[in-house]
């Protein structure tokens, strides 16, 4: 049973723009949260002062990132493998059968099965072009006296290439789980949707369900995110940056316990739940538009 397949450059394009809107448009939202799970504190590392420090730097990467999580997300023709039993009900009740396929578990939507293997690969490649951008960033936030470009020669100097790498497998260890949550629940709640609309999603209801998407699965792999910031901002010196993530959760857990670990979880929350809604309507915006 065949299924349609999105142009490669179509899913670029969209991926790119949208992301891009939402990391500028939601910045201070990022540098609020960067500077709460700071271990230096929210305060000393800016407060509420210069909430637009590297918003440059995250403009540039922006498109590399948003372009793998649209095409991870767009619809494939590869065979279904599962579907969460709770959707059969509501499937069952959708009158397209364009869009369903059967499988061993019953009836799922073609670009739902299988979609949590997909997310893996492309967050992965997304990390190594981001995590450098990333390390910047998150240094210019909680030191916006300093340029990016200072941050960067002397991150170079320091440490060299690999410098700019710290926090690579704390980046993908904190990305596979929440692309694994998020895309998953996005098709799930367009599927439960259309099902009962009997008609496909408008783009500002599947930006709605990408926004309580992202929020659930930002606050679910919200200790990673903490471990993943303090890697990246921590002194070369210091145990933090040449440990991993594990040994980055024993330490916040140890220091500032529980609380520690979901430092800065509003602002993530809501972070990527406007910026979800942002991304994921103005994405299928774009595909309408475009296809």
């Amino acid at each position: 049973m065949s299924g349609t397949s999105t142009p490669l450059h179509h899913s670029f394009i969209a991926g790119g723009l949208a992301g891009l809107t939402v990391d500028v448009a939601l910045f201070p939202l990022d540098t609020v949260k960067t500077r709460l799970q700071s271990a230096e504190g929210f305060l000393r590392s800016g407060g509420l002062r210069g909430l637009y420090a590297g918003v440059g730097t995250a403009a540039a990467g922006s498109v590399p990132t948003g372009t793998a999580v649209s095409r991870a997300g767009s619809t494939t023709t590869a065979r279904p493998q599962s579907c969460p039993p709770v959707l059969l009900p509501a499937l069952r009740r959708a009158q397209s059968a364009r869009s369903l396929a059967w499988t061993p578990e019953g009836l799922c939507p073609r670009n739902l099965a299988g979609i949590g293997k997909r997310p893996v690969s492309s967050f992965r490649v997304a990390c190594i072009v981001r995590v450098p951008i990333e390390v910047v960033k998150q240094r210019r936030q909680t030191r916006r006296e300093i340029s990016a470009r200072h941050i960067l020669t002397r991150t170079l100097a320091e440490e060299g290439v690999i410098g700019l790498y710290r926090g690579l497998f704390s980046t993908i260890a904190r990305e596979v789980p929440f692309s694994i949550l998020q895309l998953p629940l996005w098709e799930a709640m367009k599927a439960g949707w259309w099902a009962r609309r009997g008609r496909p999603v408008e783009p500002w209801q599947a930006g709605l369900c990408g926004g309580v998407a992202g929020g659930l699965s930002a606050a679910i792999t919200n200790p990673l995110d903490v471990a993943k910031t303090r890697i990246m901002l921590a002194d070369r010196h210091t145990e933090m940056a040449h440990g991993g993530i594990l040994t980055a959760l024993r330490c916040i857990r140890r220091q500032d316990g529980i609380r520690g670990l979901f430092a800065g979880v509003v602002p993530r929350v809501l972070w990527i739940s406007i910026g979800g809604t942002v991304f994921f309507g103005s994405y299928s915006m774009v595909m309408h538009l475009i296809s």
